[in-house]
C-alpha cells in the first residue's frame, strides 16, 4: 500500500505547470525529492533536483570504475609486476630527480 501512496504522492500531471505551479513543483523536489511528471496518463520526465543528478552521475562513474577495476584484476598477473626501482631505472629518473618534488596524491 506504501508504494500505491508514493506513487500518488511523487507524480505530478503537466497540467500543473500550464497552471503556473511550476516554482511550488520545484520546492517540493528539492524538499521531498524526485517526482514524475505525467502527460496524457503516461511518464514524461522525471523532475530530480541538481544535487540528486550529481549524486546519481557519481554513482554511475563509481560503478563504471568499479566494473573497470574488476576487469582489470580478473586479467592480473602477478609475475608480471615490476618494481618502482625498476621503473625509475628503465626510465633513467634517480632518487635526486624527485627529492624536490611534491607529494602526489591518488584518489
Amino acid at each position: 500500500m506504501s508504494s500505491i501512496r508514493s506513487v500518488i504522492e511523487n507524480t505530478i500531471p503537466i497540467s500543473q505547470f500550464n497552471r503556473g505551479l511550476a516554482g511550488k513543483i520545484f520546492e517540493e523536489v528539492k524538499r521531498h525529492g524526485a517526482k514524475v511528471v505525467m502527460k496524457n496518463n503516461a511518464p514524461e520526465c522525471i523532475l530530480i533536483s541538481p544535487e540528486e543528478y550529481i549524486q546519481l552521475l557519481d554513482e554511475v562513474n563509481d560503478a563504471r570504475l568499479l566494473t573497470m577495476a574488476t576487469q582489470r584484476m580478473s586479467h592480473f598477473d602477478p609475475s608480471t609486476v615490476i618494481s618502482q626501482e625498476q621503473v625509475d631505472r628503465e626510465l633513467g629518473f634517480s632518487s635526486s630527480d624527485l627529492k624536490d618534488t611534491d607529494e602526489i596524491e591518488f584518489e
